[in-house]
């Protein structure tokens, strides 16, 4: 949301800026050259006012000063003149002892003129015939006062637009931030969604989102009915196998093949390899799917009743025992963390003495769980074997080995990790860390 809303402000900051740049540069270009169009039709009034102050007298034409305006005789005054007849010339006092490069072309001259004490001056060249005799007029005005006062325009006018830009930027900012509001509740709603604290979508929303919302509950609630229905047909074959591989291992222990032991060991290695691969293969298949949003495990919910089974299929002196946060919620399937807890709590019970501990931490990136036990522990050269499916380090313990061969399966699917340690009980401690699920927020 925050990207959207940057492109948005950015675009919106270059957009005004540029719309204000061109309004401001243009008004003063309009403005200048209706002003350059009113002061040339003064200058040329000027040439008129000069061209009559040209008298004829008994020795020719001459500059008659009386008829002159006194501001041509201040020096410097901002207004200057130069009159060319082919014999003579005569130009004003007030431009003291410069001489500005005057245009060669009649009427307004394009470029400012260089004039004195670094004032720029506005021109104006008009030509007249009197008495067959060529009368070229120059006037010229300062314009360094209009060139200040459309710099300060300029300025003020910048101000106004950073003005306005900042204005419409707050403006913007909080129309978006109206407009995204939908999105940004549906966004923390799929948040909600991943971390098991809702099933669904509102069902209230926007009409722009009512269509996606509808598309995302009907997709979450198919999705929630083909893994319904794939666990029940997984269970299903599950039984159903118990069956047929229960009559061949009785068929495998008849007494007619005890003539052939070689053909009943290998009768028998061979079921029990079918077996494996069977549980293996449903375990895989059922965990293909990724968890269903809202099937959270719980642990105030699920553990209490979970450990009350394992004392009762135990039926030992243990003191079984577990710590967690309080309000722990995982946000992983409910199904496949009992088979996961299941197992490593199982497997803690067959060889601990008279302790069990589970403890459920949480870190800024994940969980972690501990089982612990105070049983014979596990060499730790011996301890990446115990990983291996049906490795078993002590024979007289009911099962095939340690049975984490599922759990594996189980944390290769979340993307988490088993290491064994020795516990500070005594025996073994299988830790577990589960990464938390990666989802974006912006």
């Amino acid at each position: 949301m925050k990207s959207i809303q940057r492109s948005l402000s950015l675009g919106l900051i270059a957009g005004l800026l540029l719309v204000g740049l061109l309004l401001v540069q243009t008004s003063l270009w309009l403005f200048e050259a209706g002003l350059r169009r009113n002061l040339a039709i003064d200058l040329r009034e000027e040439t008129e006012g000069l061209l009559i102050a040209v008298v004829q007298g008994s020795d020719g034409f001459k500059l008659d000063s009386s008829r002159l305006n006194p501001r041509y005789q201040r020096p410097f005054a901002g207004h200057y003149f130069r009159i060319d007849l082919p014999t003579q010339s005569w130009r004003s006092r007030s431009l003291w002892d410069a001489e500005p490069a005057w245009p060669t072309d009649n009427g307004l001259a394009d470029e400012l003129l260089d004039g004195p004490q670094d004032q720029r001056l506005l021109s104006y060249r008009a030509e007249y015939r009197r008495d067959g005799q060529a009368i070229v007029i120059n006037v010229a005005r300062d314009y360094t006062p209009i060139l200040k006062s459309f710099a300060q325009v300029r300025l003020g006018g910048l101000a106004l637009v950073g003005l306005a830009l900042l204005v419409f930027l707050l403006l913007q900012r909080y129309a978006v931030k109206l407009a995204m509001r939908p999105l940004e509740r549906a966004r923390q709603q799929i948040a909600q969604l991943q971390q098991g604290q809702r099933q669904q979508l509102d069902i209230q929303a926007p009409v722009e989102l009512q269509p996606l919302v509808e598309q995302i509950n009907h997709l979450l609630a198919h999705t929630d009915d083909t893994l319904k229905r794939s666990r029940h047909a997984l269970g299903n074959l599950g039984h159903a196998l118990k069956t047929p591989l229960a009559v061949l291992a009785s068929l495998v222990r008849h007494e007619e093949l005890a003539a052939h032991p070689q053909l009943q060991a290998n009768l028998r290695e061979q079921l029990e390899q079918i077996q494996q691969r069977v549980s293996r293969e449903l375990g895989r298949a059922r965990l293909a799917g990724d968890v269903l949003p809202g099937a959270y495990f719980d642990c105030a919910e699920e553990l209490a009743p979970l450990f009350e089974t394992l004392n009762m299929i135990h039926r030992r002196d243990l003191h079984l025992h577990w710590q967690a946060h309080e309000g722990c919620r995982l946000s992983w399937d409910r199904e496949d963390m009992l088979e996961l807890l299941g197992n490593l709590l199982d497997n803690a019970c067959k060889f601990a003495r008279s302790e069990v501990l589970l403890t459920i931490t949480q870190s800024p990136d994940g969980y972690l769980i501990r089982v612990e036990d105070d049983g014979p522990g596990i060499p730790t050269e011996r301890r990446d074997a115990v990983l291996e499916r049906g490795i078993r380090l002590d024979e007289r313990a009911e099962g095939h080995g340690l049975g984490l061969g599922i759990v594996r399966d189980i944390l290769a699917a979340w993307s988490g990790r088993l290491t064994l340690e020795q516990s500070a009980l005594g025996g073994l401690r299988a830790s577990i860390y589960l990464p938390m699920h990666k989802r974006r927020t912006q």
